[in-house]
């Protein structure tokens, strides 16, 4: 019966406010199904007041249907559905021709016979999570990059610490929100390709910054006794943890009375969630990264051009779960012990495979003008050794890419750890901003390094890591 009503409700609201066709796009609040009109002519305000289920309309920007807590989320969820659309999506156009509308009608049903991998699926949902963040990502990136300069350029004494200090220290200050609350931003948009609420979901990300702990009374690792680390499973732990959140929530508003569903359901997701993320996902994070440890030590023990490929190919999955964080200690042992730090600069490479990809991506699908738009907003950044936008706009929606862009970071760091002796003074960011900390004289086999991982990257992606789908569909973009 209550999914009846839910039906009745949705179909009396398009049925008067001029069908789907003159909707543009569907959001809610917390009582209100919030509708974009085409064309108000068309909407019967009296009519719509008069659906059995409607508690009130308000005109505004937006034409908003009221239908009170716990039913909202389903009016709203049933609507887009009907649309095939998604909360917050564009609908797509009415006014085409029969031409135009037999197109669309023939690609939804090859759409639906030839439904991407569970493999491809997930590369879909993550670059649907982070291509939104791109603007924030460049912006703050190109920030980032000039402070990093700056900071390199006074650790090396080029620059006079008391007059650029404060102006680094400046800059610092702009552009760490973005990836500071990284795990919050990446929490709302997961939320929002899976279908959970989105504040819900930047809280849960929110979790795994562990804000409110304790420092001198850490929480412990259920299974090994050791005190959490903030930010302990990256953000691939937080778009799990969101992925079931959205399950959760799915099943608590079908469970849950309408008439408390408002404020029973975000309780228990986000303690349920918030539990199973700080007690199960970053513990199992915390044990990968205590073994990633020791193997990185095991491959620092072989040397030579062996060890540095692994770990110039190996650095990308690690930032992909946070895990990078984990080889501070071992760069500040080094500095200590030897004055530099010669991991760093072969880690350094990974960002360098990243850039090569994506400048034969650039190449190979010039065509398609929007992807090459998002290549030439991110590889500035990618350059002075911000890697996120390269890896989550670029190369891993794509899969093999970041596959081959690791490949690329491999021959970097193996060139480095075959010529050897070339250290950091410093812990800094990767990329040309990371040389003037090279010590000893050595800048050129760091800089001969990211050369090598720029052809790298880019002959393994230009051969073997373009997509024939994304070919095609450069070939075909209008």
């Amino acid at each position: 019966m209550a999914e009846e009503r839910i039906e009745k409700i949705a179909e009396g609201i398009y049925e008067n406010v001029g069908g789907k066709e003159n909707v543009e796009k569907i959001v809610h609040c917390m009582t209100r199904v919030r509708m974009n009109i085409r064309d108000y002519d068309k909407v019967d305000l009296e009519k719509l007041k008069a659906v059995d289920g409607v508690l009130g309309v308000v005109e505004d920007e937006t034409l908003q249907v009221v239908v009170g807590p716990g039913t909202v989320n389903k009016v709203a969820g049933r609507m887009v559905e009907m649309a095939g659309v998604k909360l917050g999506e564009e609908f797509s156009q009415s006014n085409m021709s029969i031409d135009e509308l037999t197109a669309q009608n023939k690609a939804k049903a090859k759409e639906k016979y030839n439904k991407p991998s569970k493999f491809k699926a997930v590369l879909r949902s993550l670059s649907n999570i982070f291509v939104p963040l791109i603007p924030a990502f460049v912006g703050a990136g190109m920030i980032a990059g000039i402070a990093a300069i700056l900071t390199n350029l006074i650790t090396a004494k080029t620059l006079d610490a008391t007059q650029w200090g404060q102006i680094v220290a400046v800059l610092g200050i702009i552009n760490k929100g973005i990836f500071a609350y990284l795990a919050i931003y990446v929490g709302i948009n997961a939320a929002q390709e899976f279908g959970a609420t989105p504040s819900v979901g930047g809280v849960v990300g929110a979790t795994i910054m562990l804000t409110g702990m304790n420092p001198e009374a850490p929480l412990k690792n259920l299974f090994t006794g050791q005190a959490l680390s903030a930010n302990q499973g990256g953000i691939i732990g937080v778009i799990f943890a969101v992925y079931l959140l959205s399950l959760l929530e799915k099943r608590l508003h079908k469970i849950i009375p309408e008439a408390i569903d408002i404020i029973v359901t975000p309780m228990l997701s986000i303690l349920v969630i918030g539990l199973v993320t700080i007690f199960l996902i970053m513990p199992v994070a915390g044990f990968i990264s205590d073994h990633l440890v020791g193997g990185i030590n095991a491959v620092l023990k072989v040397g030579g051009p062996v060890s540095g490929f692994v770990l110039g190919a190996l650095f990308l999955p690690m930032v992909m779960f946070g895990l990078h964080q984990i080889l501070t200690p071992i760069h500040l042992q080094m500095i200590e012990k030897t004055g530099s730090t010669q991991l760093l600069p072969i880690l350094a490479m990974a960002g360098g495979g990243q850039v090569g990809a994506a400048l034969a991506l650039w190449v190979r699908l010039r065509k398609n003008r929007e992807f090459v738009n998002v290549v030439k907003g991110a590889l500035p950044v990618g350059i002075l050794g911000i890697g996120e936008p390269l890896i989550y706009a670029v190369t891993l929606p794509m899969g093999r890419p970041f596959i081959t862009a690791c490949i690329g970071g491999g021959i970097g760091g193996a060139f480095i750890g075959l010529m050897g002796n070339a250290g950091a003074s410093a812990i800094g960011p990767s990329g040309v901003a990371l040389i003037p900390l090279i010590v000893g004289g050595k800048w050129w086999v760091y800089v001969g390094g990211l050369l090598f991982a720029y052809l790298g990257g880019f002959v393994a992606t230009y051969f073997f890591g373009v997509p024939k789908e994304e070919i095609a569909k450069a070939e075909n973009y209008r």
